[in-house]
């Protein structure tokens, strides 16, 4: 059994997903594991982790369009603002999706789905360097 951690550093470039699928797989494929999982999770609190279709770009354009319509940017709905406008509305977006992930590694590379990928969703409107840490566990 091997276990190998690393982290991921990404500069976002303010609200929108960033695929990462092909530097977990770089990751896994650099391991040297090939059955086992790989563990992910976000180290922030206004940004988050999805798996979702990576070929039809619609699809991310309309789940942005539906978090905006759901969670609106306005301050006189939040207590917390201290931040900007965009933040308590990005820890919201966080507590609906996810900051961590776990996806088993099958033959040498992630066993996502033919139209999968993993993204990290940007909740704010300014770019920030995130942070992922990657576990790989595996044989």
């Amino acid at each position: 059994m091997r276990i190998q951690q690393y982290t991921l550093q990404l500069k976002t470039t303010g609200k929108t997903l960033h695929n990462i699928t092909a530097q977990l797989n770089a990751l896994v494929q650099q391991s040297g594991i090939a059955t086992g999982i790989c563990s992910l999770f976000l180290q922030h609190s206004s940004a988050s982790l999805i798996i979702q279709e990576n070929a039809d770009p619609d699809v991310l354009a309309d789940l942005e369009d539906f978090f905006r319509r759901l969670i609106p940017e306005d301050t006189s709905r939040y207590r917390h603002s201290t931040e900007g406008a965009d933040d308590m509305p990005a820890h919201i977006r966080t507590a609906l999706t996810s900051t961590s992930e776990n996806i088993p590694i099958q033959g040498g590379k992630l066993a996502l789905g033919t139209w999968q990928g993993v993204y990290v969703w940007e909740h704010r409107q300014h770019g920030r360097t995130r942070q992922v840490l990657v576990n790989l566990v595996g044989l």
